[in-house]
């Protein structure tokens, strides 16, 4: 379609954002606003669902305000955001209570129980999925047992993505990625939700919703979201897969062969290989990870996620910035990163060691060990700043290559996207540790393309994902950066290193989470 537009909606931790494209990929306009989450001392993580809603409308009907003629040139919109975590509504389609976010840790002690008892593996065997505090199956049963007057009132058990799509359409329906890696079984990808038996919840059965699959099934806009985005009633919308799949699609992990893997370097660190079929599913003696229906029939993602990656980053930028701040000198993490790369660069590789844990909810891959924390090991006299931040990056790039060790073998390439992406030195590193070439899409906003191709093939704009791919990711592959030789020496030794501490250090960890409880 001549003059055709395509939008994509990212709902992401950190921000909400509605991106347009032309029908061929090139991205025309963005509207974003800041995303805005509760943390509370129990480990609670909670987001006001009205708010949420209401500030991805605010964007869309900026779109609307920003591209003349938009509401009759749309073609469809598509919507992903992020994952895990849980969305209630009731019967009139109003929130019981706030969401659940994927950083929430309060399920931990009853994910461990579960990840300890003799019904994980059959559970793990199904899902292809290694169960953690943040999926809705373990909040369920937490909720369940703790407030279960809130659980009676709900009808529907959503995730982001899924709230959205309510709002925008009216329909309550979810996606195969979420269904299956939480609910579900992977080879069938239908719903097999056993887990919640095991758990005491068995109730909350009755809240999970139809799955449909978002290249194939769209809704239609409904008056009143049309009248708040300023777009036009009935244009189709479509339910996009989970924000991971949705930027690795964008990002250039679709490959029918298997052999390309793609790294999400944003809040939480994904590694990603494409199973052409259920039989190249490779589950692993840890039982973790996650097996993800790809949005390509008969196709699925294995993926290893750190809990947190760029958060250690912003972690550290944080630290200087309170230590500036208290001597009256005010600084962005922005202004903190100008020539960051250089320094980084300069200084000694691997002469410390950082395990990237510094999430609450501990880690989930390829260990998952809610007791984890971050730490640095070999900090001497003459480090500074610079060298605190070398190796936080080369911590990330570890935890990248524990990842992929997982899956199987390292992939042939790994294309690299998120904030952090655009570092060359990261970009090095990441090359040199994984001993694989690394290229990184030119695509700023890789989720919400990867919603709006998948919305491009719903419209038949594409005959399958093939030709879409071709058109929308390969054009946008930058240059390829190689591993460095002798930075791959240097890190062969450290990683071997990296794993060492991290088994000696368990019991240490859960120790002192122990001990602060007490």
């Amino acid at each position: 379609m001549s003059g055709g537009i395509l939008i994509g909606i990212d709902a992401g931790t950190s921000v909400i954002k509605s991106v347009a494209f032309t029908v061929t990929g090139e991205q025309i306009a963005a509207a974003a606003i800041p995303n805005r989450y509760q943390t509370f001392p129990d480990g609670g993580a909670e987001q006001d669902m009205a708010r949420t809603w209401a500030d991805t409308a605010a964007t869309l009907k900026e779109l609307s305000e920003k591209i003349p003629g938009l509401a009759s040139r749309l073609v469809a919109i598509s919507v992903t955001g992020q994952g895990d975590g849980m969305w209630l509504i009731d019967k009139a389609g109003e929130p019981v209570a706030p969401a659940w976010l994927w950083l929430d840790a309060r399920a931990a002690a009853i994910t461990e129980d579960f990840a300890a008892s003799a019904h994980y593996p059959a559970h793990y065997k199904r899902t292809g999925t290694g169960v953690n505090a943040c999926q809705m199956s373990m909040q369920l049963a937490w909720m369940n047992r703790n407030r279960p007057e809130v659980l009676a009132r709900a009808a529907t058990g959503f995730h982001c993505k899924d709230w959205l799509y309510y709002k925008l359409t009216g329909d309550r329906r979810t996606d195969p990625s979420e269904a299956n890696f939480t609910f579900g079984q992977y080879a069938t990808r239908s719903y097999a939700p056993e887990v919640l038996d095991v758990l005491g919840a068995s109730d909350a059965k009755r809240l999970l919703p139809e799955i449909v699959e978002g290249t194939e099934v769209a809704g239609g806009l409904t008056a009143e979201a049309a009248a708040l985005s300023g777009l036009k009633a009935g244009t189709p919308v479509t339910l996009g897969y989970v924000d991971v799949l949705c930027t690795g699609l964008g990002g250039g992990l679709y490959d029918p062969k298997g052999e390309t893997g793609c790294t999400i370097v944003g809040s939480t660190g994904m590694h990603m290989k494409i199973a052409p079929s259920a039989a190249h599913v490779k589950l692993n003696a840890e039982l973790s990870g996650y097996t993800m229906c790809f949005p390509v029939p008969g196709m699925y993602a294995q993926i290893q996620s750190n809990m947190a990656s760029t958060l250690n980053i912003d972690w550290l930028l944080d630290v200087g910035r309170d230590v500036l701040a208290s001597q009256g000198v005010e600084r962005s993490r922005g202004d903190l990163l100008k020539g960051l790369d250089a320094r980084v660069m300069a200084a000694e590789p691997a002469r410390a060691i950082f395990h990237p844990y510094i999430s609450q909810a501990g880690e989930r891959g390829p260990v998952m060990e809610p007791a984890a924390r971050a730490m640095f090991t070999g900090l001497e006299l003459g480090m500074g700043f610079a060298e605190m931040m070398r190796s936080v990056f080369e911590g990330l790039c570890f935890a990248s290559r524990d990842c992929y060790s997982a899956m199987g073998d390292i992939p042939r390439e790994v294309r690299v996207t998120g904030g952090a992406a655009r570092s060359q030195a990261l970009r090095v590193m990441l090359a040199s540790t994984l001993k694989a070439p690394v290229r990184s899409v030119q695509r700023e906003e890789a989720g919400a393309a990867g919603a709006a191709m998948m919305a491009a093939v719903q419209q038949k704009l594409y005959p399958d994902m093939d030709a879409c791919a071709a058109e929308w990711v390969d054009p946008l592959l930058g240059p390829v950066t190689e591993p460095d030789p002798a930075l791959a020496r240097s890190y062969d030794g450290a990683f071997a290193i990296y794993k060492q501490t991290r088994e000696t250090m368990r019991p240490v960890w859960r120790a002192m989470v122990a001990n602060r409880a007490s």
